[in-house]
């Protein structure tokens, strides 16, 4: 069973900064896609970063030039860098891996809280 763990949330300032990160129980070489999704109070859960296993970046436009997505594979371990944070950014961030066996298998880890706020 894949675990993930994400871990690096907390409460900034307007314009600060956060690092989150994501640690795996398995090599990350396992997974097709990894990726960062956040949830606001109210809202859907939508996607901010992903990275296939490939190289492939994408970002939600919301957090383009502000986010970056990183992955360190010796660490087994999924990173979000997070600057010039907004007030909504505010959510829970969750790290989602992707693993193609048998048959396609998500995997979430259980999220990490960020609020933005003076």
């Amino acid at each position: 069973q894949v675990q993930l763990v994400e871990s690096g949330g907390g409460l900034v300032q307007p314009g600060g900064s956060l690092r989150l990160s994501c640690a795996a129980s398995t090599s990350i070489f396992r997974f097709v896609a990894m990726g960062w999704y956040r949830q606001a109070p109210g809202k859907q859960r939508e996607l901010v970063a992903g990275i296939t296993a490939g190289g492939t970046l994408n970002y939600a436009d919301s957090v383009k030039g502000r986010f970056t997505i990183s992955r360190d594979n010796t660490k087994n371990t999924l990173y979000l860098q997070m600057n010039s944070l907004k007030p909504e950014d505010t959510a829970l961030y969750y790290c989602k891996a992707k693993l193609i066996g048998l048959r396609v298998e998500d995997y979430w880890g259980q999220g990490t809280p960020v609020t933005v706020s003076s």
